[in-house]
């Protein structure tokens, strides 16, 4: 890189000043300053799209020693089941079809046993923790939702009613 100095921009600044004249120096100053600023930008993205270049093979290759490693593993498991599937059965070729549940009479592979199906017996339309009306009667729980003049109607003492009155 090129080194400067204090020494060498003041240099370079007064040679500026006499070549190019103090009325258009700020001008060109200016003019400098953005196609400096705009190599740097130049500069930065190109590092930058080496970096990700430089990503993106890693990635690959992280991606290649992983599939590798899937295949590996997927292998190994299909040997496993192949080698578990003949034990199976060798152990139990000698056992008689009578004693278990044989694939043949189900149509499939099936389990030695079979747990049959039992419903639970719930009714699970019905709300199981309701309270009965008649307990919300009796505790004087509201069952309905009266509005203020209902309310005031209903709970104002009558008149016609009380100790003297003639009306039955």
């Amino acid at each position: 890189m090129i080194d400067l100095g204090i020494s060498k921009l003041a240099l370079i600044g007064a040679v500026a000043l006499i070549v190019i004249g103090p009325e258009k120096l700020p001008k060109v100053a200016r003019t400098v300053g953005t196609l400096i600023g705009k190599a740097q930008r130049y500069v930065s993205d190109v590092k930058a799209e080496v970096n990700r270049a430089m990503e993106l093979d890693e990635l690959k290759k992280m991606k290649e020693t992983m599939e590798s490693a899937a295949q590996n593993v997927q292998q190994s498991f299909n040997d496993t089941t192949h080698a578990f599937e003949k034990d199976w059965k060798e152990a139990t070729s000698g056992l008689d079809s009578t004693d278990l549940m044989t694939s043949t009479s189900m149509g499939y592979d099936a389990p030695l046993y079979m747990p049959q199906y039992r419903h639970p017996g719930k009714k699970w339309r019905l709300k199981q923790t309701a309270t009965p009306k008649w307990y919300k009667a009796r505790a004087g729980v509201r069952t309905k939702a009266l509005s203020g003049a209902a309310r005031v109607a209903r709970f104002r003492p009558r008149k016609d009613v009380g100790f003297g009155s003639t009306n039955p």
